[in-house]
C-alpha cells in the first residue's frame, strides 16, 4: 500500500526556518530519523519510507506554496496513489504553537497551499495535519509573521513536536485517520 505524504514549504534558503515551512521541517525529521536523503525531482524532493509493509511517498514540493497543487497531482498520478492515502501536512495559524490536528478533509482556511491542492484535485476531500504555529502577530502583520522565523524558546520545542508529528503521519498510515485522530487530536 502507498501513501503521498506531502509536506507544504517554500523552496530557498529564505525561507528554510520559517513558520511557513513547517510541513518540509517535519518530512526533514521524519526522513532523517530513517537515515533518508531527499532526491530532486519533478515538482519536488522525494524519498520514500517503508513501514510495516507500507511505502510512503515524502514529498516537499518546488512549486512554492501557492502551486502547491501541481505537485500533489503529479505526484499521486506518478506513483498511482488515491486520493484517500493523501495527507498534507500544513502550517496553521489557527491553532497555537505546536498544536497538531489531523483532519480527513476541511477547507483551505484561507491558506494559499491548500487552495491550490483543492482547486487542482478538485475536492476538499484529502487528509491533512495542521501543525500550529499560533498568531501572535498585530494587525496587518500576517504575512511577516508566517514567513519569519521561530522565537527561540519555540525552535527549542520544535524537535519533540516534530518527532510527534512523525508519529501522527505513521499512525494515519498504519492504523487509518479516524483511529489516529482518536489517538492523537486530543493530546
Amino acid at each position: 500500500m502507498k501513501y503521498l505524504i506531502v509536506g507544504l514549504g517554500n523552496i530557498g534558503y529564505e525561507y528554510e526556518n520559517t513558520r511557513h515551512n513547517i510541513g518540509f521541517r517535519v518530512l526533514d525529521a521524519l526522513a532523517k530519523a530513517s537515515n533518508l536523503v531527499f532526491t530532486d525531482g519533478r515538482y519536488g524532493a522525494t524519498c520514500e519510507l517503508r513501514i510495516k509493509g507500507r511505502t510512503l511517498v515524502l514529498l516537499k514540493p518546488s512549486t512554492y506554496m501557492n502551486l502547491s497543487g501541481n505537485a500533489v497531482r503529479y505526484w499521486l498520478q506518478k506513483e498511482n496513489i488515491p486520493v484517500e492515502n493523501l495527507l498534507v501536512v500544513v502550517d496553521d495559524l489557527a491553532l497555537p504553537f505546536g498544536t497538531l490536528r489531523l483532519k480527513p478533509k476541511g477547507s483551505d482556511a484561507g491558506h494559499n497551499g491548500l487552495k491550490h491542492i483543492c482547486e487542482t484535485l478538485g475536492t476538499q476531500v484529502y487528509s491533512r495535519l495542521r501543525f500550529g504555529i499560533g498568531n501572535d502577530f498585530p494587525r496587518g502583520g500576517q504575512i511577516d509573521f508566517v514567513l519569519g522565523a521561530f522565537p527561540p524558546e519555540q525552535e527549542a520545542q520544535l524537535p519533540e513536536k516534530l518527532e510527534r508529528a512523525g508519529e501522527i503521519i505513521k499512525s494515519f498510515c498504519l492504523a487509518g485517520v479516524q483511529q489516529t485522530m482518536n489517538q492523537y487530536n486530543n493530546k
